[in-house]
């Protein structure tokens, strides 16, 4: 204890400056939000799916939670009903033990539906394409609104694809 202690004493201040973060985004959170209510007119309600996946691409979705990404305070909501939601987030791909639950929660999700494919295996199959499992990319069984390519894809990548779907959704549904 006491060596600890002496340790702590002699050690100098960190010189090191913190590094610079890319906030960028974030000043787009008010145009986010009106294009959510624009096309909504309240809260995105996403419900996530995971079709298969390494888990890889979910550890980067709920990184949206957290206090850097704060998707909740742009108006982003994850729901655990495909009934209540506006939005399907599949990531993996899609295999057969899978393939009946994606469409009933397809079937499940109130018109206008919007469906996003996460990480390259929703996408392509990716790694596991040519398994005896597996049926393939999302895109086999359901119409893909967007796809965001990445293994796993960045948060920001994320938000960026939900964004891009709402928009579309919203460019197509005007007069």
């Amino acid at each position: 204890m006491w060596q600890l202690l002496k340790q702590i004493a002699t050690t100098g201040t960190p010189t090191l400056r913190v590094p610079e973060g890319d906030d960028a985004w974030r000043a787009e959170g008010h145009r986010i939000q009106q294009d959510i209510l624009d096309v909504l007119g309240r809260a995105l309600c996403i419900r996530e799916i995971d079709a298969g996946s390494c888990n890889g691409c979910e550890l980067e979705i709920h990184a949206l939670n957290n206090p850097y990404y704060n998707v909740e305070g742009l108006g982003i909501r994850f729901v655990a009903s495909p009934r209540h939601a506006d939005m399907l987030l599949v990531t993996g791909p899609l295999t057969l033990n899978m393939h009946e639950a994606v469409l009933r929660a397809y079937e499940a999700t109130p018109q206008p539906k919007l469906v996003v494919a996460a990480g390259e295996c929703a996408c392509t199959g990716g790694i596991f394409r040519d398994s005896y499992a597996v049926r393939g990319p999302l895109s086999n069984l359901l119409p893909v609104d967007v796809t965001i390519p990445g293994c796993p894809p960045p948060p920001i990548d994320i938000l960026r694809g939900i964004l891009t779907a709402l928009r579309t959704k919203h460019a197509t549904s005007l007069p």
